[in-house]
């Protein structure tokens, strides 16, 4: 049976959520360089490389093999997995999104109503959305829901039968949540009267 899309999938088509970008090896090479205030020749010298062939990398010229990448970590000390991670950034941000009460971005499929909050904000951790839960029963999905990252969700009113792919399915209430792994198949159906509605927070990373 194939999985059903989640709505960070279709969020993502869409276009509500954006990719990010890959990491410039030439620019962090470039940038732990001169954080440590050293020319061209001084790291060259520390990593044990050519000073040409340290200028291309920093300039995308060419590619370093592994042997070449684990160089230029001994010599600005630090990790492998360090050289590939964007530095975090010291600034303190303001940013800030308000979304006033039925001012969501609608995103509706054959088993949820989504409301996806905070939706002018681009380059978010986390997705939060509210969804008003249509299915009534697991075979109303086309398969499990799953996709990368983490989740949390909190019911709002009404009450869940919560389907996890590893786990006996769960009975939540209103003020009830659960936090899990979203790459394990998941899907959530209505057991109450009306359709109960739940808050959802999708990370991103």
């Amino acid at each position: 049976m194939q999985d059903a899309p989640s709505v960070l999938k279709i969020a993502r088509e869409s276009g509500e959520v954006e990719s990010q970008e890959p990491l410039d090896l030439g620019e962090r090479v470039r940038a732990l360089r001169k954080a440590k205030n050293w020319t061209l020749e001084q790291a060259a010298q520390k990593a044990g490389l050519a000073r040409s062939t340290l200028s291309k990398i920093e300039n995308g010229q060419m590619s370093p093999t592994f042997d070449a990448v684990r160089k230029l970590a001994t010599g600005l000390d630090i990790t492998v997995p360090q050289l590939f991670t964007p530095p975090k950034s010291d600034k303190v941000l303001a940013r800030r999104a308000i979304t006033k009460s039925g001012e969501g971005k609608g995103l509706i499929t054959a088993t949820y109503e989504h409301e996806i909050l905070a939706a002018d904000m681009t380059q978010k951790r986390m997705m939060p959305y509210r969804a008003t839960v249509r299915a009534r029963k697991f075979e109303d999905f086309d398969g499990w829901v799953r996709h990368d990252g983490e989740e949390f969700l909190y019911v709002l009113t009404g009450i869940i039968q919560f389907f996890t792919e590893f786990y006996e399915p769960v009975e939540l209430r209103r003020g009830d949540s659960a936090y899990y792994d979203a790459s394990m198949g998941h899907n959530v159906v209505s057991t109450s009267q009306e359709d109960a509605v739940i808050l959802w927070v999708t990370s991103l990373e």
